[in-house]
């Protein structure tokens, strides 16, 4: 049901070990544990493997429980929410928006959801380890420099086939762990990649925000999956 993939590299100083794991991916689940709701400017990058590429930047919004709505500025404008029940998807140049149960999609924004909700990366991975270790055997990861103290967690999504290493998924945190990066690889090199920044928690966000009401004109298009929508 749920994807996702991301690939980095971690700056470390000693050898990695399992608690070392352990220790950035508790930091991150903890620190946005008792999150009430979260804002972040987010750059997404999507490449599909064979050389045609896409570049969108905007604003996220996230709340407790498990709610978030993403705000694509530019080039284009476009709206992703989940309210808790559906995820909807709209384009105004479109005129038409997409809905889909939350427990159907496989868009790989709605497990970001988790940074308000229980956070608990153990349901979408099979395995986490740190980049800079020894990763599974298998595994290719382009790396990439990461900037002094972060670090990389690399997961193995549950729902991928346990010989099938193409399909990776990397969470790069900062030094205070908040989520810097999230890099989703697929088969056939296909790949994308979100970069937040500017992140403030607990901060007031109408709640309007996290509903969508269809403007007027705009027709509803039930969908059983929204990945690739936004694409």
């Amino acid at each position: 049901m749920i994807r996702v993939a991301l690939a980095l590299m971690i700056f470390l100083v000693t050898a990695s070990t399992a608690q070392d794991v352990n220790t950035v991916r508790r930091a991150l689940e903890a620190r946005y544990q008792h999150a009430r709701t979260l804002r972040a400017s987010f750059f997404e990058r999507y490449a599909d493997g064979n050389g045609g590429a896409s570049a969108e930047s905007g604003t996220v919004y996230f709340s407790r429980p498990g709610r978030m709505r993403w705000e694509y500025e530019s080039p284009e404008q476009k709206l992703f929410i989940v309210d808790g029940t559906n995820v909807w998807f709209y384009v105004p140049a479109d005129h038409t928006a997409s809905r889909a149960k939350l427990k159907e999609s496989s868009d790989w924004r709605t497990p970001l959801a988790l940074l308000t909700g229980k956070a608990d990366l153990s349901k979408l991975c099979r395995s986490i380890q740190l980049v800079g270790s020894e990763t599974e055997k298998g595994t290719q990861l382009k790396e990439e420099p990461v900037p002094p103290g972060n670090s990389v967690l690399l997961c193995m999504p549950r729902d991928v086939a346990g010989s099938d290493t193409s399909f990776q998924v990397l969470f790069e945190t900062d030094p205070d762990a908040r989520l810097a990066r999230v890099v989703i690889r697929e088969p056939g090199h296909v790949e994308t990649e979100f970069r937040f920044g500017n992140w403030e928690e607990n901060g007031v966000i109408p709640e309007v925000k996290f509903h969508f009401q269809p403007p007027p004109g705009v027709a509803i298009v039930d969908e059983q999956s929204l990945a690739g929508e936004i694409r």
